[in-house]
C-alpha cells in the first residue's frame, strides 16, 4: 500500500535531522493517512479511502465528497478517486 493520499496526492517527502552539532543525516516526512469511509449523497453510499488528515478537513469544509471532488483537479485524484468522481459527476447530471 502506498503512502500516497488518494484526493490530494500528497506523498512522502525527504529532509535532513540535524543534531545539535549540525550532524545532518537523511529522514523521511511521511503524511498523516488515515482509512476513512466518507458518503456521497449523490450516490446514496459510502467509498473507502486513505487519505491524509489535512485531506479530511478540505472535504469537511467544502461540504462533503460530492462537492469536493466536483472541484479537484484529475491530476491529483488516484484512480480509485477518479472513478467515483466521473460515478459523482454522472449523478448529479441526471438529478
Amino acid at each position: 500500500m502506498s503512502r500516497v493520499c488518494e484526493l490530494t496526492g500528497k506523498g512522502p517527502m525527504t529532509g535532513n535531522n540535524v543534531s545539535h552539532a549540525k550532524n545532518r543525516t537523511r529522514r523521511r516526512f511521511l503524511p498523516n493517512l488515515n482509512d476513512v469511509t466518507l458518503q456521497s449523497e449523490a450516490l446514496g453510499r459510502g467509498f473507502k479511502l486513505r487519505i491524509s488528515a489535512a485531506a479530511l478537513r478540505s472535504v469537511d469544509h467544502r461540504g462533503g465528497l460530492d462537492a469536493y471532488l466536483t472541484k479537484a483537479k484529475d491530476v491529483e485524484l488516484s484512480a480509485n478517486a477518479l472513478k467515483i468522481k466521473k460515478e459523482v459527476t454522472k449523478a448529479l447530471a441526471t438529478a
